[in-house]
């Protein structure tokens, strides 16, 4: 089991180069199964939390604060600087800032969480910067991109009540009342969360194989500097402000894996040219073999949780 869950970034590489051979063998896995498997693993990480680490929380706002401040400043630069210093067209530079300036994603819940790092924080920031960002995210694209962009506020938030609240506070109940329920199922917890991402990024891949193969190098190298100076600078700044590792390394895997999904999904609603979504399409597979490698890097040992 944990050899599986260690050898997570080969299972992404490798089932993302297959996905870009046989498509059709991963396609399947789309719409509202990628919902309920994102659900799935947000259970297994409620399960693993006590209502005890969210109080820990609310004793230290800065944490969160910070984050988010993070999150939504270093991204947005980053999305436009990087667009200039490639010369890309306006349809992907609208695009990358677009996908720089949502919020943070599910996934880096489950990178926080393969990682033994703070995941109550790592939820609670994926929340904050969702609710945060319906108004900040058409703020700062329409700012920094000159264009106009509209958020739909009640699915944005109805999506993260779904599938980030809902399971894991289900999964808080559990294992407080069911405790040797949960005893028995959370050391299996990881390698499904393993296999249910792979599972995603691959239909991902699958899906988005013609834009993908299509969209050139200078997008592709313009994607992978965003998302990894966001998780170096993410570090960075986050340590300089908390002084505290394991928590830097939560804020910067938040900062790093953007929701990209909801990117696509704004670019589909908001602009008519369909190139637009690309950059979002392979945010979606870079963020994805980064925070796989990551997990590898920041993998703390088991100990007591942060202070």
């Amino acid at each position: 089991m944990r050899s599986f869950v260690n050898l997570f970034p080969l299972w992404v590489i490798l089932f993302s180069i297959i996905a870009l051979l046989k498509p059709e063998l991963f396609t399947w896995f789309s719409g509202n199964l990628i919902t309920f498997g994102l659900g799935i693993i947000m259970l297994g990480m409620g399960l693993t939390l006590k209502v005890s680490d969210f109080k820990i929380l609310l004793k230290n706002p800065r944490w969160t604060i910070v984050g988010v401040l993070i999150q939504f400043s270093v991204m947005p630069f980053l999305g436009w600087i990087i667009s200039k210093i490639f010369e890309l067209p306006d349809f992907f530079a609208v695009g990358l800032i677009l996908v720089s300036c949502c919020p943070g994603g599910t996934a880096s819940n489950v990178i926080a969480y393969l990682s033994n790092l703070n995941v109550a924080f790592s939820v609670s920031m994926t929340f904050i910067s969702t609710v945060t960002g319906v108004i900040l995210t058409p703020l700062l694209i329409t700012n920094i991109s000159g264009e106009l962009i509209n958020v739909d506020l009640r699915g944005l938030l109805l999506s993260a009540t779904k599938v980030v609240l809902l399971p894991v506070f289900l999964g808080l109940i559990v294992s407080k009342y069911f405790q040797a329920f949960t005893n028995k199922i959370t050391g299996y917890s990881p390698s499904v969360a393993v296999l249910l991402i792979v599972l995603i990024v691959a239909s991902i891949i699958g899906e988005g194989k013609q834009i993908i193969l299509q969209s050139g190098l200078n997008l592709l190298i313009s994607v992978m500097i965003l998302h990894l100076l966001g998780f170096i600078i993410g570090y960075i700044v986050s340590f300089i402000f908390l002084k505290d590792k394991k928590l830097s390394k939560t804020i910067c895997i938040e900062i790093g894996m953007q929701n990209s999904g909801l990117g696509v999904v704004l670019a589909k609603e908001n602009y008519v040219n369909p190139s637009t979504a690309i950059p979002s399409a392979i945010s979606s597979l870079v963020h994805s073999i980064y925070g796989s490698i990551f997990v590898s890097i920041f993998k703390e040992k088991k100990q007591v949780k942060c202070h």
